[in-house]
């Protein structure tokens, strides 16, 4: 299971830390029952003290079959082809929670140093933290150079919190991603060179273009290519607020994927900037992720004014039953989300950028500082971890066990601390498997869904404790390769099972049988606190409480609270 959203980093800056022990999978101590509590600093045993008392230390819930994650389309060959693949291995994975989508004073419109993101994201729970300034021409001249002793200096400061290097990559034709590599010696090298030959921004080929669709694919190529060359050990793309702009289309989505399935692996499912649906005087009063607009010139004619707004503060392309993201799902694609904070000035800090800061005359705005008395209730985000989290099921602590997590679909994501954890597993033929994975069984044998979820027993960065209302299992038919790669429709979707949760504390264990299953499919399942929804966009047989439209103006993010989750197959052989 995750642990809990308000756990505490017990920082002694008295003291060296051995980051080398991160490098090599152990746990944080606080983390590890081997190291009795009197070996601990005051802040490690806070920390212990805090997962305790939520029950989410020494519970036992992490336990999940340890499955490589699908890297192609699900089709019997390629599904068998992969190892441990449907076999469930018997094993234990650290659900680590996360954040890929964070800017510092190296972006032109953030303003926080790597220090100040970096430990508040640890005071709010987070494990693991990519830093990912705005690819620009002076990023790509100077900033990524320049933040990467901040970032180093990160990683021994906080030993407990793995800090990758990434950049939002503005997307040839379409709209930004984050792109991160695993920590290494040409790190640097590698994202320059990436910046500088394959950004939308630094190359003028934002604009809709073929030419500028196979610029794409040629960054992606590049990324993978210093992986096949060891240059660095691993890369890793998310598309990032896919539908804001509309520019994302569903071709050059399947493109990006189907040309790199080990480089670019997903989207946010929900995006940042949460904060900005805070309602006037209180809050910006705008829309959750800024998703406000409307269609522009670069746009895709062919998505509905429905999708330029989130819809519980999910992106329209997840929150849809139906829709674009499970359009992939139904092919047999593995395409995974996320949920992270964008974080750029955050809601109710008290500081501000210096005066005579000059971004594009230095490459970065100087250190913030003290801004008066008074909040900065206009700004649009919070902090890394205060309120969107993705959390990962890793094999241990370490760089590379995240974005193996990440690449194999064991994610699921949640705003506001709705729950605290959550083991999802298929289960059939003796053989059980988690998030992202395929369960391969002889046709007709009955399979069934049984979900953990650890409720949240803990006040979330808003102080109240949130309730699990509901929880929905969404199944889909996979029907193979589409025709129209612009398609973003799969009308075999629906949601098939939903559950009122009574319950307040502790665990709560859901069954879901999927019957003798005789063709591929897929589940996925998401929860909600019940405060707003509607009928999904499907239609009541297809999604009777989905989430509501989110309303620019009057959409306070704490008061619509979600977790999801990535799928998992049925592949009857």
């Amino acid at each position: 299971m995750g642990h809990g959203h308000q756990h505490h980093h017990g920082h002694d800056h008295h003291h060296p830390h051995q980051h080398g022990a991160t490098e090599s999978g152990d746990l944080p101590e606080a983390l590890d029952l081997t190291v009795p509590d009197e070996e601990l600093s005051p802040g490690q045993l806070s920390r212990r003290g805090v997962l305790r008392s939520a029950g989410l230390l020494g519970a036992g819930m992490a336990g999940a079959g340890l499955v490589t994650g699908a890297t192609g389309a699900l089709t019997p060959a390629a599904a068998a082809g992969q190892a441990g693949r449907g076999g469930g291995r018997p094993g234990r994975l650290r659900w680590l929670a996360g954040d890929h989508h964070i800017h510092t004073q190296f972006s032109p419109d953030a303003m926080y140093r790597v220090e100040d993101q970096v430990r508040n994201g640890s005071r709010h729970g987070l494990d693991w933290m990519v830093i990912t300034d705005h690819g620009n021409e002076n990023h790509s001249r100077i900033g990524v150079e320049k933040v990467n002793p901040e970032i180093r200096a990160a990683r021994e400061t906080y030993d407990d919190t793995l800090v990758f290097q990434g950049l939002e990559w503005n997307i040839p034709s379409a709209e930004h991603g984050t792109v991160f590599v695993h920590p290494g010696s040409d790190e640097v090298r590698v994202l320059k060179q990436f910046e500088t030959d394959y950004d939308g921004s630094v190359n003028g080929a934002s604009g809709n273009s073929p030419a500028n669709e196979a610029l794409a694919i040629a960054g992606l190529d590049f990324l993978a290519e210093q992986v096949r060359r060891r240059t660095v050990r691993d890369a890793l793309m998310l598309a990032n607020h896919p539908a804001r702009q509309g520019v994302d289309s569903p071709h050059e989505i399947r493109g990006w994927r189907d040309a790199q399935p080990r480089i670019a692996v997903g989207f946010e499912g929900a995006p940042g900037h949460q904060a900005a649906g805070i309602p006037a005087p209180h809050g910006q009063g705008s829309g959750r992720g800024y998703y406000t607009g409307s269609p522009g010139p670069n746009s895709f004619p062919g998505y509905p004014a429905e999708s330029y707004r989130t819809w519980g503060g999910f992106d329209w392309m997840t929150a849809t039953v139906g829709g674009l993201w499970d359009s992939l799902l139904a092919e047999g694609k593995p395409w995974w989300i996320t949920a992270n904070s964008d974080s750029h000035v955050n809601y109710a800090d008290t500081s501000a950028r210096p005066e005579g800061s000059d971004y594009d005359r230095d490459g970065f705005h100087g250190d913030p500082v003290y801004a008066g008395a008074g909040l900065n209730l206009g700004a649009g985000d919070f902090w890394p971890g205060q309120y969107s989290r993705t959390h990962v099921g890793a094999r241990d602590f370490s760089y590379a066990a995240v974005m193996d997590g990440i690449r194999a679909g064991r994610v699921w994501v949640d705003h506001g601390g709705l729950i605290a954890g959550l083991d999802a597993q298929l289960n059939g033929g003796g053989r059980s498997v988690t998030l992202g994975d395929t369960l391969m069984v002889r046709r007709g044998t009955r399979v069934r869904l049984k979900l953990r979820i650890a409720l949240a027993a803990v006040p979330n960065w808003a102080n109240f404790v949130p309730r699990l209302a509901r929880v929905d299992v969404i199944r889909g038919a996979v029907t193979g390769a589409v025709s129209d790669a612009d398609s973003f429709h799969a009308p075999d979707t629906r949601v098939v099972k939903s559950w009122e949760v009574d319950q307040t504390e502790g665990t709560v264990t859901l069954t879901y049988d999927l019957g003798k299953v005789a063709d591929p499919c897929y589940v996925r399942v998401r929860g909600t606190d019940g405060k707003r929804v509607q009928t999904g966009l499907g239609g009541a047989d297809v999604d009777p409480h989905g989430p509501a439209l989110d309303v620019e103006g009057d959409a306070d993010p704490w008061e619509d609270l979600w977790f999801y989750a990535n799928p998992m197959w049925v592949l009857p052989e």
